[in-house]
């Protein structure tokens, strides 16, 4: 078999260099949110800006930090998976907004994913539907630390990944348009235990796991369940605990490398060292 040919996205549209991506790298879904991300950063560099794909890279507390938006949907995030994973990143931290579907949850908690119901469809591309989207037990307890040490409010459990953002998600479209089919979804899922949903990260767990990458994600809930509207309120803790388990996870992988473990774990409920 040849080797593939350079497509429209290859380093996207060949405007970033081998070398150019860290290891450790952000995948929120919105451009906004990697400059919010590159503005917290002791260094930052803008080093690719194709289609709905922004990407920075830079330096944190001497870590090497990257981020690229993904835009909304698993098509477009597979391609920001493939292509940072074929410029050498390693470990994947989506950052984003979410709705909250089980009681209690309040606007401006946060969820961290340890799996995605896979209704994404495009993983099912990549391998059949049977395979599990997980992610990475580092990631994740890396995302739990990070949370605890800046004392915000979390949740733990999965998430599930529409292909859809408005019927998709059970919601009424345009001139009052429904799918009969999609009337129970979200009963069903808060049934089955299903903290929330988003349109991204079944399809980056499913690609990391098979790519033998990490990947984790924490979101913030943005759906005020008393007044139905849109609040915030959420999003900067988000992005502060991705970063905060970013330097976790460079202590933690430094010391793997130092001593030769395989697998670092955080010591709860002692306190959380980065």
């Amino acid at each position: 078999m040849t080797d593939r040919p350079e497509y429209i996205h290859e380093r996207m549209g060949g405007q970033i260099e081998p070398g150019q991506i860290a290891e450790y790298i952000l995948v929120p879904g919105s451009e906004k949110r990697v400059m919010q991300f590159a503005s917290l950063w002791d260094k930052a560099e803008k080093i690719a800006h194709h289609y709905e794909f922004l990407v920075y890279s830079g330096e944190m507390a001497g870590i090497p930090i990257s981020a690229c938006s993904t835009g909304i949907g698993g098509r477009s995030t597979s391609i920001a998976v493939d292509e940072m994973a074929a410029l050498g990143a390693k470990t994947f931290i989506r950052v984003g907004v979410t709705g909250g579907l089980q009681p209690g949850f309040k606007v401006g908690d946060l969820v961290i994913a340890t799996a995605a119901v896979r209704m994404d469809k495009t993983s099912e591309h990549y391998i059949f539907i049977d395979y599990p989207a997980v992610a990475d037990l580092e990631v994740i307890c890396a995302l739990i630390a990070a949370a605890e040490k800046l004392g915000y409010r979390y949740h733990v459990g999965i998430t599930a990944t529409s292909s859809s953002f408005y019927a998709g998600e059970g919601e009424t479209c345009y001139k009052g348009y429904r799918h009969s089919k999609m009337d129970h979804i979200e009963a069903d899922l808060r049934a089955a235990n299903v903290l929330d949903w988003d349109t991204e990260t079944a399809t980056i767990y499913t690609l990391c796991s098979l790519y033998g990458l990490r990947a984790g994600r924490v979101n913030a809930i943005v759906d005020d369940p008393e007044t139905g509207q849109y609040n915030p309120v959420g999003e900067e803790k988000a992005i502060q605990v991705s970063l905060e388990a970013i330097k976790i996870l460079a202590g933690w992988d430094a010391f793997k490398n130092a001593t030769g473990k395989k697998i670092m774990l955080p010591a709860h409920p002692a306190p959380f060292a980065s």
